[in-house]
């Protein structure tokens, strides 16, 4: 074997994957097209919260937040008539010099020890490439293209190409990735395909460049501006700071994007300047706004995430980090079964899970998208009268309204719940409900484990384990005969006395046992009677092999069964 898995793609997925890995001493190969730290197309503006929750994890949070923006520039969204024209409303986001210690603007308050960075994938990508070329245990190939490949009970043989010479090799690992964007050929090749909504709308989007711009704006700076006016609505984003902005020129139903709108035209109309203002158009980034899911996200040893999975309307980059936590979903129970202690079973978790999670945010996400759309304008909008003025405050407070559960989602960050996995123990009590931008703490099984300190610099996700950690509140509770199981089993389960005081009141619980990914597995105030059989439980081994709905790993043909832990 070349290594234990190749992973196809090194977008922010695929990059991310292959730290995960190494991480939990696992060997990857990962297969991208782009010569080494060519940054992407300018796309994709936002690491959430639970994004960089997994970056601190992985040693790579401050390198990311130290790039982007200026260190002062605000991260704030500002709805205004035009970029030159009146402001509306504002939302305040700290710029990152301040993200730890601020408590102006509605995501400062969350419990996290990782607040949400915004910086285009342009900047984040080298800085994961970067990161990701010095680890041990991966071996990038840039400028290799992925052609095809073929699985059989043992093992996955990936066929590439050298883009400079040509030449065509054969890679072999025990699994692959399929991390190739929308386009994948690994999802077309497990014979999944997209299945939702194909168009919702079209976008017309430009990167420009303004170096006068800022100066034709009135007050302080935004990371986002939303625009209304009769002529042209739009979204535009600050890239460097200085001179780089991408224009979003939202079309109506009757518009596309090839069909005749005046792009610089439309420019001018979102920016509020007149026409001769200076600016340069450096590329053309269209888009078009979909909801679309793919049928299945594995087949066998093979596994698709990120874009190759999922399709939806990138607002707020949920689409983006939603594929990075595919991807750590994914490389936990990979690597659980690699490393002998997940059963084989453990491997239709990923899909258990992240399919129904899939499909709700990217629901969540086209809801937003749709309401959007249809908001209308007031005519009256730029008057210079008391009419005018009360249109401007009234949609100044609803665009505030609105859109703040988009750009503060704590719903989407750290309320999802895995309801149905096969390797998790439910206790009967559901999980709360959560929306765009609201959810409940809570510490049912399947809901992430709430965050707390236990000292200012430590956090508790800074305490969980690669694999299993046990949460114990209460000293009074003996957890030797579940230690012991474990050990028997090779589970790795570490044990973390919380100090009286410190956990919120969401651990009502003695005993919480919690993954590497903050999901709550499982809780109770004393041991089960059968400790074993929650071990199994965990490791994949309690799944009955005739009801499971994932294909086994063998071949059909195969008479051979995978050793376990291969």
């Amino acid at each position: 074997m070349d290594a234990d898995v190749i992973i196809i793609g090194a977008g922010p997925a695929g990059l991310s994957a292959a730290m995960d890995l190494d991480s939990r001493g696992v060997r990857s190969i990962v297969v991208e097209q782009r010569p080494f730290l060519q940054p992407p197309s300018v796309k994709s503006n936002h690491v959430s919260a639970r994004t960089m929750e997994s970056f601190r994890r992985l040693g790579v949070a401050q390198k990311v937040r130290d790039a982007g923006l200026p260190p002062d520039y605000p991260n704030d969204v500002a709805f205004r008539t035009t970029m030159a024209g009146e402001e509306l409303a504002r939302i305040h986001i700290p710029c990152r010099q301040d993200r730890y210690t601020s408590k102006r603007g509605p995501d400062t308050g969350w419990e996290t020890p990782e607040p949400a960075h915004r910086i285009n994938q342009t900047f984040l990508e080298p800085v994961l490439a970067e990161h990701v070329a010095a680890l041990p245990l991966v071996r990038l190939l840039n400028e290799t293209t992925f052609e095809r490949f073929e699985q059989d009970a043992y093992g996955v043989s990936a066929f590439v190409t050298d883009n400079n010479s040509g030449a065509g090799s054969v890679l072999r690992a025990r699994f692959i990735v399929g991390a190739d964007g929308g386009s994948s050929k690994v999802r077309k090749q497990i014979g999944a395909v997209f299945e939702g909504d194909p168009v919702l709308q079209n976008v017309q989007s430009t990167l420009i460049s303004a170096p006068g711009l800022y100066e034709a704006m009135p007050g302080e700076k935004a990371w986002c501006y939303y625009t209304y006016n009769p002529r042209r609505n739009g979204h535009v984003y600050a890239i460097d700071g200085k001179e780089l902005f991408l224009v979003h020129n939202h079309l109506s139903e009757n518009e596309s994007a090839a069909g005749g709108v005046n792009r610089e035209e439309s420019i001018l109309h979102i920016l509020g300047v007149q026409e001769g203002f200076p600016f340069e158009i450096l590329s053309k980034e269209d888009w078009t706004a979909r909801r679309l899911v793919a049928t299945r996200f594995r087949d066998r040893r093979a596994f698709i995430c990120g874009d190759a999975a999922h399709l939806w309307v990138p607002y707020a980059g949920y689409g983006m980090n939603a594929g990075i936590a595919d991807a750590l979903n994914l490389t936990w129970v990979l690597s659980a079964y690699l490393q002998g202690w997940g059963d084989e079973e453990i491997l239709g978790a990923y899909e258990a899970e992240r399919m129904p999670i899939t499909n709700q945010v990217s629901k969540l996400a086209m809801a937003h998208q749709q309401a959007t759309a249809k908001s209308v304008v007031p005519e009256e909008i730029e008057e210079d009268s008391p009419r005018g003025q009360e249109a401007r405050e009234r949609l100044g407070r609803e665009a505030y309204t609105f859109n703040v559960r988009q750009f503060a989602a704590a719903g989407v960050n750290f309320g999802y719940v895995y309801e149905a996995s096969p390797i998790i123990g439910y206790d009967g009590e559901p999980a709360p409900g959560y929306t765009l931008g609201e959810f409940t703490p809570s510490t049912a099984p399947g809901c992430r484990a709430p965050h707390f300190w236990l000292s200012p610099e430590l956090s508790i996700y800074d305490e969980l384990g690669s694999g299993y950690t046990l949460l114990r509140t209460s000293k009074v509770a003996p957890v030797d005969a579940l230690i012991q199981a474990a050990a028997h089993a090779n589970l790795p389960l570490k044990v973390v006395d919380v100090p009286q005081g410190l956990a919120p009141e969401s651990y009502r619980h003695a005993l919480i046992i919690v993954r590497g990914d903050q999901h709550v597995a499982w809780r109770g105030d004393a041991v089960p009677t059968a400790p074993h059989e929650l071990v199994e439980l965990l490791r994949g081994a309690a799944v009955p092999r005739a009801k499971t709905q994932v294909p086994d790993l063998a071949l059909a043909t195969a008479a051979a069964e995978l050793p376990a832990g291969e």
